[in-house]
């Protein structure tokens, strides 16, 4: 088991290597081969990337999702080396973050926001004047 240790340590230095900063995979990657370890798995499994990527239960599906491909991505560089390493497969859970819909700010909280700027702090007087300004011509773009 303590070979994928040092395999995560070579993928990671790979992937640094190609241009990748991998600050968020490299955790979650420690915690997945810590989970393995954890678990007695002498390989990588479907079964148990599924179980590792659906972890914390009341997480979006989205973010199962993105745990899910970090470890897709390690598994099918590993499984060069380790054929018994299970890839899971593309689109096991397939969800994607959705945006909320953005709001549409009315006439009357394009006012109140526009009165507000005239209540900031200002050393010279002019962070008010440039805000109120700015803000005018952005939230209205009929200004020019």
């Amino acid at each position: 088991m303590k070979r994928l240790e040092p395999a995560l340590n070579d993928y990671l230095r790979i992937r640094r290597s190609l241009g990748y900063r991998l600050r968020e995979p490299e955790g979650l990657l420690k915690n997945f081969v810590a989970f393995l370890q954890a678990e007695g798995a002498p390989n990588i499994t479907r079964e148990l990337a599924l179980r590792w990527a659906t972890q914390p239960a009341k997480a979006q599906p989205a973010t199962w999702a993105g745990r899910l491909g970090i470890v897709r991505r390690f598994a099918i560089w590993h499984s060069a080396t380790e054929p018994r390493t299970e890839i899971p497969p593309a689109g096991l859970l397939p969800h994607r973050y959705r945006r909320k819909p953005p709001h549409i700010y009315s006439d009357e909280e394009i006012e109140k926001l526009l009165r507000e700027t005239q209540q900031l702090p200002s050393r010279n007087g002019l962070r008010a004047r440039t805000l109120r300004l700015f803000s005018a011509c952005w939230l209205r773009p009929e200004c020019g």
